[in-house]
């Protein structure tokens, strides 16, 4: 509340994330194969809290995400990719600059990597580690996976938390 003659706070935006791990599920929910990481954040949601991890629905934010990520040490990412392999293939990327992200991310990964270039630049490039999901199809106005795709969730939900556990567990 701003009481009249009482000098107004200057603007200064806050640390977000307080949780050392910061696991963001990214990809559009109503696209099919492409939201598979937030169905991927919907499922971690259902289990218990890890403690030192946040979890978050990226949807498509791109560099909408990076107040999100200040004061995270460690990113786990989840997202679909087109990469030409086939549906379900589960990868673990640790990119170490934004132009070792992969090519073919989902539909949005310009923002992606505009997102990651940004942290780069304000010399603020946290520790990524990125999940990609093959995909090979997008279907508009689908909240389904394929088969593939959705056979790959347990694999990653497992690797995801073992990760996320391990990571915040390092912490200082």
């Amino acid at each position: 509340m701003l009481l009249l003659g009482a000098p107004a706070a200057p603007f200064a935006p806050e640390t977000v994330c307080a949780a050392p791990v910061l696991v963001i599920g990214v990809g559009n929910y109503l696209m099919g194969d492409e939201g598979v990481g937030v169905h991927l954040l919907h499922a971690l949601e259902q289990r218990a809290p890890l403690p030192g991890v946040r979890l978050m629905d990226g949807g498509t934010g791109g560099v909408n995400l990076l107040p999100e990520m200040d004061g995270a040490r460690d990113i786990i990412m989840i997202d679909a990719t087109r990469d030409g392999l086939p549906a379900g293939t589960v990868t673990l990327l640790q990119p170490r600059c934004p132009a070792e992200l992969p090519r073919g991310l989902s539909a949005h990964d310009f923002g992606l990597k505009d997102l990651f270039a940004a942290a780069a630049l304000l010399g603020d490039f946290p520790t990524v580690h990125l999940f990609t999901i093959s995909v090979e199809t997008v279907n508009p106005m689908s909240l389904e996976l394929s088969p593939a795709v959705a056979a790959a969730l347990p694999v990653v939900l497992e690797s995801v938390v073992a990760l996320a556990a391990d990571l915040a567990a390092a912490a200082p």
